[in-house]
């Protein structure tokens, strides 16, 4: 089963309070496909400017990363992102932006990507994302991400956009702030109701929760020592999940298989973020990540012994 991702490229320099990194390697389609590489045929599309060599190809295909789709154009500059995080990792305060190639993106799907039978439309422009929608009519299973911003200016656009698709993978508060009701159950509902099936609220060092008509669902993130840097763990959740249903062949959406996606798109996240950038998951095992879902199955399982209870 195979799998596009079309998002941003780009260069990160982050800081935090546990150290910093001045040009790394992330974007959405970047820890988004690394992450979704252990499961399936992953296909990268976004733009990359000249700044983009070897040494970051290099990081995409040692995992099987198909980048074929990778534009680059010539003259041009790598989309950049700078921010830090304070104690409070949930929260990236970004301190400079610049679009660059990404400013004029106009995602050039190769006969092979639109072939793909599973689609992850990250966090871009809503009409970009639903021009990609349109030019897979055929994919089997289509998710979304985006953010604030999008919800902010172009909340029509959005709205018009998740009607068709399967998936939508949003943080909780942007659930709330996009159908504008405050409890995520009935935000939830609400979005169900516009088209995707499946609804997912990632909620940070929380975890996620799985909400569809089958009922809820909620993972606690993995309990971590060490974490040093959060920049991509929402992509790399989305990875993992949507990886493992591509996996799956795209179609089944029972709850016991999107409860599966949820361990596996948390165990990858609970990696990425004990390291800076894609470090860690460049280098991740698959025995690593079969052992932290093992270990996520302990601890959220327990046996109920009822007892008998006052009155």
């Amino acid at each position: 089963m195979s799998l596009t991702v079309v998002g941003s490229i780009a260069f990160d320099a982050v800081t935090t309070p546990f150290g910093s990194r001045e040009k790394m390697l992330g974007g959405s389609a970047v820890h988004f496909s690394l992450a979704s590489s252990f499961f399936t045929d992953v296909r990268v599309v976004g733009p990359v400017g000249d700044d983009f060599g070897e040494a970051e190809y290099a990081v995409l295909r040692n995992r099987g990363v198909i980048t074929d789709d990778i534009e680059h154009v010539p003259g041009g500059e790598t989309f950049f992102w700078r921010g830090h995080y304070e104690y409070d990792l949930n929260t990236a305060h970004t301190d400079d932006t610049r679009l660059n190639v990404f400013g004029d993106f106009a995602p050039k799907l190769s006969d092979a990507s639109r072939e793909s039978d599973v689609l992850f439309l990250a966090n871009i422009q809503p009409d970009l994302q639903r021009e990609v929608r349109e030019q897979m009519p055929d994919a089997k299973f289509v998710a979304l991400d985006s953010m604030n911003l999008w919800i902010d200016i172009a909340r029509d656009s959005l709205l018009k956009t998740i009607e068709g698709v399967d998936c939508v993978l949003l943080n909780d508060a942007e659930i709330r702030m996009l159908t504008r009701k405050p409890n995520l159950v009935q935000a939830a509902r609400e979005l169900r109701a516009i088209g995707p099936k499946v609804v997912v609220a990632k909620q940070g060092e929380y975890g996620a929760a799985l909400l569809t008509e089958e009922g809820y669902f909620g993972l606690p993130a993995y309990p971590l020592e060490t974490v040093n840097d959060p920049t991509g763990a929402g992509d790399s959740f989305a990875g993992g999940f949507v990886g493992y249903l591509a996996a799956t062949g795209g179609e089944d959406l029972s709850h016991e298989t999107l409860c599966r996606a949820m361990a596996y798109g948390t165990a990858i996240a609970s990696y990425n973020v004990e390291e800076f950038g894609t470090e860690r998951v460049s280098r991740l095992t698959r025995d690593e990540i079969t052992a932290r879902v093992g270990e996520l199955q302990k601890i959220t399982n327990f046996v109920d012994e009822p007892i008998a209870l006052r009155a």
